[in-house]
Parts: structure tokens; sequence; C-alpha cells
């Protein structure tokens, strides 16, 4: 079974998130391996260990990706490709999209997996776009997935229900958390992801120029959310206390 896991590499969550220049500035920042990819990371290994094959983590990004995509192979992934896209122009979820489509037009799989949303962006849109290039199914924020010969049945996270669905392969999803518990890397993992090939592709390897791969969208403001002001005790009686809140809400809130 040819198995694929799109990566992102992101902000660690316990960073604090400074603005610079109308920008988010990564100066000193940790970055890790986006959560809800180690959850796809892990089904990943999961799946070919039972039904044999290879798994691939593939990232679009920069050279840094590399040490991210390293903890990749020593959790247990077989191979791992970089996607240079350091030349293109203010690159967005549509550029990221069609260097994956490019990417897979000539490979055999059986099933990619990606997180749901990335913890940066938090867009989720780089698995639908793809599988909708790629003209294959899709199924989103998955809880278990069960494959047996070219079907698949999966259960996916539906607001707080399950829906169960079964699709035929090759097929996309991605991961919801719950689906897994990822695995730390190993001592023994560490040492043999040094060995393990690690294959930097430039746009020019996939027939693309950076021209053509440019985003189509624009951020037209960066900004913080404001700080949450200070609590308020309210005195008095249950029904003083309601009052004041109603007129709170009326005349500072103003959201009645």
């Amino acid at each position: 079974m040819n198995i694929y896991v799109l990566m992102k590499r992101t902000f660690d969550t316990e960073e604090k998130i400074v603005i610079e220049n109308g920008c988010i500035s990564d100066d000193g920042v940790n970055f890790i391996i986006n959560p809800y990819d180690e959850f796809a990371i892990e089904e990943a290994i999961r799946l070919r260990d039972a039904h044999g094959g290879e798994v691939t983590v593939v990232t679009v990004g920069a050279e840094d990706a590399e040490k991210e995509l390293r903890t990749a192979l020593a959790m247990g992934c077989d191979r791992a490709v970089l996607i240079n896209n350091e030349d293109v122009e203010d690159g967005d979820q549509w550029s990221t999209a069609e260097i994956l489509a490019a990417y897979f037009k000539d490979k055999e799989f059986d099933v990619i997996l990606g997180g749901n949303v990335s913890n940066d962006n938090g867009t989720g849109q780089i698995g639908p776009r793809l599988a909708e290039k790629l003209g294959i199914p899709h199924v989103s924020t998955i809880v278990k997935i069960e494959i047996d010969g070219d079907k698949a049945t999966l259960e996916r996270d539906a607001e707080g229900d399950i829906e169960i669905i079964e699709a035929s392969l090759p097929l996309l999803v991605t991961a919801q958390q719950g689906l897994n518990e990822p695995r730390y890397p190993s001592l023994p993992g560490i040492m043999k992801a040094k060995k393990k090939p690690l294959e930097v592709l430039e746009l020019d390897d996939l027939d693309l120029d950076e021209d053509d791969v440019s985003g189509r969208t624009e951020t037209v403001e960066v900004f913080l959310p404001p700080e949450k002001g200070a609590g308020r005790i309210l005195e008095g009686d249950p029904d003083t206390q309601a009052r004041e809140l109603v007129r709170l809400l009326r005349n500072e809130a103003k959201v009645i």
C-alpha cells in the first residue's frame, strides 16, 4: 500500500504571537509538526504496519522544514519529500494545493492523509483542494479508518455526532483529534531517521514556475485580538444583579 502524508511546519502552540511591521514575526520562534498532522502521521504508520507498503511524508515549505520531516521519519515514516516554495510570491492555500497536485500527478497512491486544519492559518483547505484536483474522494475530520481491499470505512466527527462513510481507494482523508494518540520518536527511531531518504525538490522538478503558483489571496491586515478587560463582580441580591447585568449589556457592551 502506497501511503502519503501531507505535513506542515507550524509555530509551537506555546509560542506567543508577535506582530512586527504588519507581519507575524518568527524571530526566535520554535517550530513543530502541525499537531493535526501528527494524527495523520500516526495513522499512516498504523495502516502500513497492518497492510504493508510504505509511508512517504511530504511538505511544501522552506529548507528549515527538514527538521520536522526528520521527526516524522523518526516516528516511523519511510521516506520524506520537501518541495521548496521559497521563490513563490505570497504563497497561499491555492499555491500549496497546486504544487502538491503537480507532485502527485505521476504518483501511485492508495491513501493520502493530512491534518484537518493547521494551527496557524486554520483554513482546512489543502486536503479538499488537492482531492478535487486529483479527482479522488475526500473525507474530512475522520476519527477512525478501516481498510478492506479497495474499500475504506470511515467515521468522521460531525459536530459532536459520528457519521459513518464508505469510500473507495484511492482516497484522501484529513485527521481530527481522537483518531489516535501520536507516538513520540524513540532513540532508535531518531538514529534510523538520519539514514532514511529525504528528497528535496524545486519547482522546476515539477515543471512549475513560481509565477504559475503565486498566491491568489491578499492579506489586508494582520492584528491581535483586543486584550480582555478586567472582570466585574455585581453586588446585591439576584434581582438587582440581573437588572445591572441587563443595563451593562445594553449601555456598555451594546449587545442588546
